[in-house]
């Protein structure tokens, strides 16, 4: 899966490993199931989120091995990627309560 924005500002390319696609739905379907609408919310503030790391992917910090986190507004994830030659590459969008372990072994 990749994902970009189309306004007039520079973008790069957001390219989706396995893994934070599976994250991406797993959360989405857990708070659909928690109540109707909350996994479509989940998923526009994730949306929000990848705009402004395709917008500017140096914007958040390095956490661990040139690996960026990006914090989800309003829900307790994070976005873990990196970015590497005109392109963004994430590699997790994990819960904050899960081991630093999960993520960092797919980078």
């Amino acid at each position: 899966m990749s994902w970009q924005t189309s306004d007039k500002t520079m973008i790069y390319e957001i390219r989706f490993r396995p893994e934070a696609e599976n994250d991406i739905e797993d959360a989405s379907v857990w708070y659909e199931s928690q109540r109707q609408g909350l996994g479509h919310f989940f998923l526009n503030e994730v949306e929000k989120s990848l705009a402004v790391i395709s917008e500017n992917p140096l914007l958040y910090p390095v956490i661990y091995r040139n690996t960026r986190r990006a914090v989800i507004h309003k829900f307790p994830f994070a976005i873990f990627y990196r970015f590497e030659e005109r392109e963004v590459i994430v590699f997790g969008i994990i819960h904050g309560s899960r081991s630093p372990q999960r993520w960092k072994a797919r980078v």
